[in-house]
C-alpha cells in the first residue's frame, strides 16, 4: 500500500485507498461512541458544530483536491482527540484527570493538549493546502499555517465567549472549561501557536536532513 505525502504527485482514489477507508470507519466509530456515551448532550452538540462543518469541507472538496495520506492521518488524530473531549466535556475528561494525577498538576489539562495539537497536527495539512492546492509560493506556505493557526485560535476564543456569555449561558462553564484560570484563552492560543511553529520546524528539519526539495510547483 502506497503512503502519500504532501510532495507525492499521485493520490489514490477512496475506493482503493485502504488507509483512508480505515481512517473514515475508525473516526465514525469513535464519533458515534462519544455521542452514545456523552455525559452532556448539549455540550456535545456545541463542541461538534465545528467538527461537522470541517467534515463537510473535507467531503465536498474531495473531488477538487484530495489531501495526502499523511494529512488525513493527522486530521484524523486531531478530530479524534477533539470529539473525545466533547464526550465528557474538556474539564472533566478522564484522560486529562489521569495526566493530572500522574504529574500532580493543579487542573485537568486535556483542553491544553487539544489546543496544542490543533497547531501541531493541522499545520502540515494547511501547508499542503496552500502549497499544492492554492499554489502559493513556498515561503508563504511555510508562514501561513502559523498565522492561520493563531487567527483561528483567537477567533475560536471569541466564539467560546459568544456561546458561553450570549447564546447558551446555561452551557457556558461546561463549554469554556476555564477551570478558574483567568488567562485560559491566552494560554490556549499560545499553545496552538507553539504547536504550529513546532510542526513547521520539524517538517523543515526533516526536509533538510533527508535532502528533500520542492520543485517550482510544490
Amino acid at each position: 500500500m502506497k503512503f502519500t505525502l504532501a510532495i507525492s504527485k499521485e493520490r489514490m482514489p477512496f475506493a482503493s485507498n485502504r488507509l483512508l477507508q480505515v481512517i473514515t470507519v475508525s473516526f465514525a466509530a469513535i464519533w458515534i461512541s462519544t455521542l452514545t456515551g456523552t455525559t452532556d448532550l448539549n455540550n456535545w452538540m456545541l463542541e461538534n458544530t465545528l467538527t461537522i462543518l470541517f467534515l463537510i469541507f473535507l467531503v465536498t472538496t474531495f473531488r477538487t483536491y484530495q489531501f495526502s495520506d499523511l494529512s488525513y492521518l493527522l486530521i484524523f488524530v486531531y478530530l479524534s482527540l477533539h470529539v473525545y473531549g466533547s464526550k465528557y466535556t474538556y474539564a472533566e475528561n478522564p484522560f486529562g484527570y489521569w495526566i493530572k494525577d500522574l504529574f500532580d498538576a493543579q487542573r485537568n489539562h486535556y483542553d491544553r493538549i487539544v489546543h496544542f495539537c490543533f497547531g501541531f497536527l493541522l499545520a502540515y495539512p494547511m501547508r499542503e493546502l496552500f502549497l499544492k492546492w492554492l499554489k502559493y509560493p513556498i515561503i508563504v506556505a511555510w508562514v501561513l499555517p502559523v498565522e492561520v493557526t493563531l487567527s483561528i485560535s483567537g477567533f475560536y476564543e471569541l466564539i467560546e465567549w459568544a456561546v458561553a456569555d450570549v447564546f447558551f449561558q446555561a452551557q457556558g462553564q461546561a463549554y469554556l472549561g476555564t477551570q478558574g484560570d483567568v488567562w485560559d484563552a491566552q494560554k490556549d492560543i499560545f499553545l496552538a501557536f507553539s504547536g504550529a511553529i513546532l510542526a513547521t520546524t520539524v517538517v523543515s528539519s526533516i526536509k533538510k536532513i533527508f535532502g528533500i526539495h520542492n520543485d517550482a510547483n510544490k
